[in-house]
């Protein structure tokens, strides 16, 4: 009887060890389109450099796109009042901002949220050399 009563506890004891060990938790995941990453939010500073795919003037954000190898990496940064905004060594403000600029924002993550520390908006870079080399003009031809 003593046999049949520890080998019942032992199957249960198991059981229940078992039974824990299968409790999985479950976890929500974002879609995003295929060939984009989303940037995870920021911890401590990050910085991303990268072209303004999108102004947003009622959240005061922008999304900062940056093309690494065949993938796109997007951040949405927030801009609140204590944001630098520079370009050329002048301040400038989130209405100078314009998609399709280039920046290079530094941001930490702040209840949830991307907030940026300051952007700095560079300068049209003149065109590649390639582009140089295809407008000068040509030698003219003799006659």
């Amino acid at each position: 009887m003593k046999n049949v009563i520890t080998i019942i506890l032992f199957v249960i004891f198991s059981l229940a060890i078992n039974s824990a060990s299968f409790a999985v938790e479950e976890k929500k995941t974002e879609t995003t389109p295929p060939g984009v990453l989303k940037l995870p939010v920021a911890s401590k500073a990050q910085q991303i450099t990268g072209g303004v795919s999108a102004v947003n003037t009622i959240t005061h954000s922008i999304t900062v796109t940056k093309k690494i190898r065949d993938k796109v990496v997007e951040a949405v940064i927030t801009i609140d009042d204590k944001t630098k905004i520079m370009k050329e060594k002048e301040n400038k403000s989130f209405a100078d901002i314009k998609t399709g600029d280039k920046v290079v924002v530094k941001y930490t993550k702040i209840d949830g949220k991307n907030i940026a520390k300051s952007i700095a908006i560079k300068p049209v870079t003149p065109e590649s050399k390639e582009e140089q080399l295809e407008k000068r003009a040509k030698p003219a031809k003799k006659k």
